[in-house]
């Protein structure tokens, strides 16, 4: 063969081999893996019921005395048997058939066996150590329960002591104190009865119930003193003083009923021996939150007392205030509506505005009846005066709230009879601007007035007509009247500074040419010009006269329009 193909050949071989080797010694591990798994699984199981649980099972077969015990005892024989013949021969079959199973290489099925042995296990190795620790219970009872009734002692002699040392402090409460101390004294000596027949069974609840008993002991005695403190004493106080308190205010007129003191008294009393027979019994419970909430109580009433005292002047103080705002605003409503006729023939007044007045007068009516009732009240001593207060202050908004609707309608009527007055002042004053000016034109030699002047004079007196007319007409139509009186204004103010600017433009004009006369003789130019300035005067062009004059001294004189009031 040749050497180039036998080469290859032979390391196929080789590795071929060596895969078979390799995948051969894999199975073995595994195989003995699984099976030292399951050895292990085996002396787990064959430790279950091993030398603890057996050692401590003889210990107490020697501690039997008492019926409890030796039901105990049978129980959990009967319990390690049923593990034995039952659980234990099951895992044994279990770890047979797993063995079998890696035996036979079926290592899939052999691995759930395995988990479900491991299961089997744990589940068995939780009920034989719960039944170890239940059998240490007896077998380790004697030195534990010994060393917690020491403590337990010591405990209790503190409370003695604490009981003796504050008898006075627990008051009626001292009976059921010591009936509990000898109770608990009796406890101890059940127990070294109980220890002494070997009555473990029995020990164990004796323990525990003297646990209970000596903490609630504890506890009691350190709590109770406030509570008979504040059941015997503190709210017994508290109700005497009550009771003082609120036949003083009875005494004095204070209508109290609604508080109901006397009813709620009772009920405290009540409540209070129904808390001490409690306490008696050791049941604390809610006592305290129910004391101080009593104690809350009495000064949440103190607190409505002086309520009611300071109520009694506030009502006092404000029904006269009430009273005298309540006069003052009868009259006006009394006298606005004697007045209403006249003041419906001399204003133009809508329905809706005279209907306002008709519904304050009826409210007011009704506020008037409310106060009267609050009065018979108050002075009748029928309600409490923090109640009739607050209906005072309820009344005295009502009040507050239709004055403030009469003060805005008022001014209506108010504001007519203003711009009546006004209309007439400002009818006076026109009517003299307008006459001044004319007698103003008449101080003045003027050539010409503007056509249009007269126009605008026309107009205005015109306006002032109207304002006469609307002035004489019953009822005012307010609003027409001011805009009667708005234009009338507008129209003379015109016509005032409309001759103001015509005569001073004349006297400006006689002005300036009186002035440039001085340069007439000696500037022929400046004689001309003002030959045609007095002609453009003559025909009433004032302003271009002005200008004329201006220009012709201008050429001499640069400074002159310093001493003219003439805008450049």
């Amino acid at each position: 063969m040749n050497s180039k193909i036998l080469l290859p050949v032979i390391v196929f071989i080789v590795l071929f081999i060596t895969m078979i080797v390799i995948l051969i010694l894999l199975n073995v591990r595994k195989k003995k893996n699984y099976k030292r798994t399951i050895e292990e699984l085996d002396l787990e199981k064959n430790s279950l019921i091993g030398v603890p649980i057996l050692s401590e099972l003889s210990k107490v077969r020697e501690l039997v005395k008492t019926d409890d015990l030796k039901e105990k005892l049978a129980y959990w024989d009967e319990t390690i048997d049923e593990i034995k013949t039952q659980k234990i021969d099951a895992l044994t079959d279990l770890i047979t058939e797993a063995d079998f199973l890696v035996e036979r290489k079926d290592y899939k099925n052999a691995l759930k066996k395995i988990a479900n042995i491991e299961i089997n296990l744990e589940e068995l190795k939780k009920k034989t150590d719960t039944l170890l620790e239940e059998i240490k219970v007896i077998t380790n009872s004697e030195e534990r329960n010994r060393s917690v009734i020491t403590k337990l002692k010591a405990i209790y002699r503190e409370c003695e002591n604490k009981y003796e040392r504050r008898k006075k402090d627990y008051a009626e409460l001292g009976k059921s104190i010591e009936n509990e101390l000898t109770k608990i004294d009796k406890g101890f000596k059940k127990f070294e009865t109980y220890m002494d027949r070997n009555d473990y069974v029995s020990v164990e609840k004796l323990v525990v119930d003297l646990e209970n008993e000596i903490n609630t002991l504890r506890n009691y005695l350190d709590v109770t003193p406030d509570l008979i403190l504040m059941a015997k004493m503190m709210i017994p106080n508290k109700i005497e003083e009550t009771k003082v308190a609120y036949s003083r205010m009875q005494r004095d007129g204070y209508p109290l009923d609604y508080l109901n003191v006397e009813y709620n008294i009772k009920e405290i009393n009540d409540k209070i021996t129904s808390i001490i027979n409690n306490l008696k019994e050791f049941k604390i419970e809610n006592a305290d939150i129910e004391l101080k909430t009593i104690l809350e109580y009495f000064n949440t009433i103190f607190n409505s007392f002086d309520k009611e005292k300071d109520a009694k002047d506030i009502f006092r103080e404000n029904i006269k205030k009430l009273k005298k705002k309540l006069e003052g605003i009868n009259k006006i409503v009394y006298d606005i509506y004697i007045q209403m006729d006249d003041i419906k023939s001399t204003y133009d007044l809508s329905d809706s505005e005279v209907g306002k007045f008709g519904m304050i007068n009826k409210d007011l009516e009704k506020i008037n009846e409310d106060y009267k009732v609050l009065f018979e009240h108050g002075k009748g001593k029928t309600f409490a005066y923090s109640k009739l207060t607050e209906e005072l202050d309820g009344l005295n908004n009502r009040l507050t709230r239709l004055q403030d609707d009469l003060d805005f309608h008022l001014k209506s009527i108010t504001s007519m009879k203003d711009d009546e007055s006004r209309a007439k002042e400002q009818l006076e004053m026109i009517q003299n601007l307008l006459e001044g000016s004319k007698n103003k034109l008449k101080e003045y030699k003027i050539p010409v007035i503007p056509n249009n002047y007269f126009i605008e004079l026309e107009e205005a007196g015109e306006a002032i007509r109207e304002i006469i007319k609307e002035l004489a007409k019953k009822p005012i139509a307010i609003k027409v009247l001011n805009v009667r009186v708005d234009t009338a204004r507008d129209l003379v103010f015109k016509i005032y500074n409309k001759t103001n600017d015509i005569v001073k433009s004349v006297v400006t004009c006689e002005n300036l040419i009186t002035y440039g006369n001085r340069y007439r003789t000696a500037y022929k130019e400046i004689d001309d010009d003002l030959n045609v300035a007095e002609d453009l005067f003559r025909k009433g062009k004032y302003k271009q006269s002005i200008d004329t004059s201006i220009k012709a001294i201008s050429m001499v004189d640069n400074n002159f329009l310093n001493k003219f009031d003439i805008e450049k």
